[in-house]
């Protein structure tokens, strides 16, 4: 671990870099102090190829800026960056340390973000993953955002009896990290997103939210299904390109996960296979090992539907992941 001090003058020459992360915090911090106006930076991959953005550090500041203030930051404020600064994760924890002047410490990317550590943070951004395996010390941060995948629906019920501020965080590299976010921790937490402030919303004519912050030039349209609450609130149903059409109706392969993920405690997902009668039929696909009751546990389960039910379970060794650990889901068979 080592300190980033941004309340007073940063002298990059001095930082740590024996290691990979540490030499990507350094190259991002000089990309960030050099004369160009502009960053590039790489989506994670998981609905598509990789493929380099360019973003610029005036709408980088203005994002950091909006979190900020969302979260009632303060300078000197302590954080905690644990994820890859490669990717807008990362390096927006840099830009919002760098805004804020927080003192941000810095460890290396692991599963296991807070396992050496005793400290405590003021704000942090992990995944859900991260967040899984740090339940014993996350109260040792105030605030905390989670991104980078849906949250589990077993994970969500442990977050409800803690005294730290969660919440899951809802954007994309396009629009430069979170454009909205939700409590989830707490006796009452949301259902529903909160977009920061100065950011527009719509749905397009397929249902999918289309999205204008303050700090863009250009709305940026997603494949995302929504319902909105208000102009300034929205649901997440799941993504347009997963939907399955299994006799005609339409089922989203994230909404049955986030059911089954209170009865399955292993990697999954829905997906579909070619069926003659339905075209399309529901399964469940289930990394490592055969779990011998789980067929009749399934069949047991009540969905919100009959429809969402899957017709077959396959197990495969193990997924293919983006490098932010996002499960490929075209690369399934």
């Amino acid at each position: 671990m080592f300190l980033l001090d941004f309340s007073k003058p940063i002298n990059i020459l001095e930082l740590p870099q024996e290691k990979e992360w540490q030499k990507n915090i350094i190259s991002f911090l000089k990309d960030w102090y050099n004369n160009s106006e502009t960053i590039v930076t790489q989506t994670s991959g998981s609905t598509g190829i990789p493929k380099d953005i360019v973003l610029t550090k005036s709408a980088m500041t203005e994002s950091a800026s909006l979190t900020g203030k969302y979260l009632n930051l303060s300078s000197g404020d302590t954080a905690l960056l644990c994820m890859p600064s490669l990717y807008i994760a990362g390096k927006m924890m840099l830009v919002r340390s760098i805004v804020w002047n927080l003192k941000l410490y810095c460890i290396e990317p692991s599963s296991y973000p807070l396992k050496n550590t005793d400290k405590k943070f003021t704000f942090s951004a992990m995944t859900p993953m991260q967040v899984e395996k740090s339940l014993e010390k996350i109260e040792n941060i105030d605030k905390l955002i989670v991104g980078g995948a849906q949250i589990p629906s077993s994970l969500l019920s442990k977050l409800k009896f803690l005294n730290t501020d969660v919440y899951e965080s809802f954007g994309m590299t396009e629009t430069i990290s979170h454009i909205a976010l939700k409590k989830v921790s707490g006796n009452s937490p949301c259902t529903s997103f909160q977009l920061l402030p100065n950011t527009k919303i719509r749905v397009d004519r397929r249902g999918c939210l289309c999205i204008q912050p303050s700090f863009l030039s250009e709305e940026i349209i997603t494949n995302d299904l929504v319902s909105l609450v208000s102009d300034r609130e929205f649901e997440w149903q799941g993504r347009i390109d997963n939907i399955i059409n299994s006799g005609g109706i339409k089922i989203f392969p994230e909404k049955v996960e986030k059911q089954l993920k209170s009865i399955i405690n292993r990697e999954f997902i829905i997906s579909s296979r070619e069926d003659a009668v339905l075209g399309k039929k529901v399964i469940l696909i289930v990394e490592g090992d055969v779990i011998p009751e789980l067929k009749e546990i399934v069949s047991q389960f009540t969905f919100d539907s009959k429809y969402e039910k899957p017709k077959e379970i396959i197990y495969v060794n193990q997924f293919e992941r983006t490098k932010t650990g996002k499960i490929i889901r075209n690369k399934i068979f």
